[in-house]
C-alpha cells in the first residue's frame, strides 16, 4: 500500500469521516482549472492527485474535474479565473501573479532561496500562509500549497556557456524572479506558458529555456533543440505549485470540507515530493544515456554575478507594494534562522557523502 493510499484511508477513516445524511446529498460539482499540459509529470499529476484525493476524503460530496491549460483558461489567467469565479479551483504557481501584486514571488521561488523543506516550514510553522492568504484576499482566492516540483535545474541551453559573458544577449524562457536575475546578468527573459516552450525553442523565438526538474522537464523533449542541461537551478531552488480556491466559496464551506481540502493539499506535498525525486532520477540517467543531454555547470563566475544580482533584487521587491515589504521580511528573516541549521545539517551531511 503506498503512502498516499495510507493517507487518504486514514483520513477518510477517522479524521473527516461524513455523517451518513451527508453522503446521500448530491454531489458538488468543481472545476479546476490549471496551468500544466494535461497529464504533465509533477504539477499536473499533482493537480489530479488533489482532486481524486478531494473526492475520496469528502466520501463523494464534492466532485472534481480538472482541466489542461488552454481548455478553459489560458495558462497564465488560473488565478484570476478563479478569484472572479469563473471556476472554483485552480492549480498554478503563485509568481505567475507578480504583475498583479510583487509578493507573489515568494510563495513559489526566490533565486538562492529556500530548499522545498525550508519553505514548508516557513508557510506550516513560520507565518507563511497567514501572509500567503493575506496577498491573497483581495484577489479574491484561498491559496494553499499544492505539490511541490523540488529543486530545479537552471535550465536547456543551445550553445554551451563559458563564462558570464555568454549569458548576454541570450533570449531565455523563464518565469518569477528568475526571469528578472537573468535579465541583470544581461539576458532578455520571456514568459512562455509551459505548453509553448518547445515551439518557442523550435522558432527561435528563445534560445535558452528554464522549466522545472528532469522528471517534468524529461517530457517537453527540450534536448531536441538545447542539449546543454545547466545546473544548479539557482533561479528556482524550490518548485511550490499554488492550490487555489474561490474565496467565496472557501469563506462559506463547512469546517469538515475546508478539512477535506487542507488534507487533501497537505498529503500532496509529500507525495509529490517523493515521487519528484524518483522521477528526476531516473530521467536524469535516461536524458545522459540515450538522449545525448550534456550536463553542465554554470560558469562560477556567472554565479557570484548572480548571487550578488540576487540580494539587490529580493531587496528591491520589497520596495514594489507594502505587501511585498512584509512578505520580504518575514521570508529573508526566516531565511536567516534556519540557514545556520541546513548547513550544519544536510549540507554537511551531503558533503561528508560526497568526500
Amino acid at each position: 500500500m503506498t503512502v498516499d493510499r495510507r493517507l487518504t484511508l486514514a483520513a477518510a477513516a477517522g479524521l473527516i469521516a461524513a455523517p451518513t445524511p451527508a453522503r446521500a446529498q448530491a454531489a458538488r460539482r468543481w472545476r479546476m482549472v490549471t496551468s500544466w499540459p494535461k497529464n504533465l509529470p509533477g504539477p499536473g499529476f499533482s493537480a489530479q492527485r488533489i482532486a481524486e484525493r478531494i473526492a475520496t476524503l469528502s466520501a463523494g460530496r464534492i466532485e472534481v474535474q480538472v482541466f489542461a491549460a488552454g481548455e478553459l483558461v489560458p495558462a497564465f489567467a488560473v488565478q484570476e479565473a478563479v478569484g472572479n469565479a469563473t471556476v472554483e479551483l485552480g492549480h498554478t504557481a503563485s509568481f505567475f501573479g507578480i504583475g498583479r501584486e510583487p509578493a507573489s514571488a515568494f510563495f513559489t521561488a526566490i533565486p538562492f532561496g529556500f530548499t522545498p523543506p525550508e519553505h514548508a516550514a516557513w508557510i506550516l510553522q513560520g507565518g507563511g500562509q497567514e501572509l500567503w492568504d493575506e496577498t491573497s484576499r483581495r484577489f479574491g482566492f484561498k491559496p494553499l500549497m499544492g505539490g511541490n516540483t523540488g529543486v530545479s535545474m537552471g535550465g536547456w541551453f543551445r550553445r554551451e556557456l563559458h563564462s558570464a559573458e555568454d549569458v548576454k544577449g541570450l533570449k531565455i524562457r523563464m518565469v518569477g524572479l528568475g526571469a528578472e536575475l537573468f535579465q541583470r546578468l544581461g539576458a532578455t527573459a520571456l514568459a512562455v506558458p509551459p505548453a509553448d516552450i518547445y515551439p518557442a525553442l523550435e522558432r527561435g523565438v528563445v534560445d535558452a529555456a528554464e522549466f522545472t526538474s528532469p522528471g517534468a522537464d524529461l517530457q517537453l523533449g527540450l534536448w531536441r533543440i538545447a542539449p546543454f542541461y545547466y545546473t544548479p537551478g539557482f533561479n528556482k531552488p524550490n518548485g511550490s505549485s499554488e492550490f487555489l480556491v474561490n474565496r467565496t466559496l472557501w469563506d462559506g464551506l463547512e469546517p469538515e470540507l475546508k478539512a477535506v481540502v487542507e488534507a487533501a493539499c497537505l498529503a500532496e506535498l509529500t507525495v509529490a515530493l517523493a515521487e519528484i525525486e524518483r522521477l528526476n532520477m531516473e530521467a536524469l540517467a535516461l536524458m545522459v544515456t540515450s538522449h545525448g543531454v550534456k550536463l553542465r555547470g554554470f560558469p562560477a563566475d556567472m554565479l557570484a554575478l548572480a548571487r550578488r544580482h540576487a540580494g539587490d533584487l529580493v531587496r528591491d521587491l520589497g520596495t514594489r507594494s507594502p505587501m511585498a515589504r512584509k512578505v520580504a521580511d518575514s521570508y529573508t528573516a526566516f531565511q536567516a534562522r534556519i540557514t545556520p541549521w541546513t548547513r550544519v545539517s544536510l549540507h554537511a551531511a551531503l558533503g561528508a557523502r560526497e568526500a
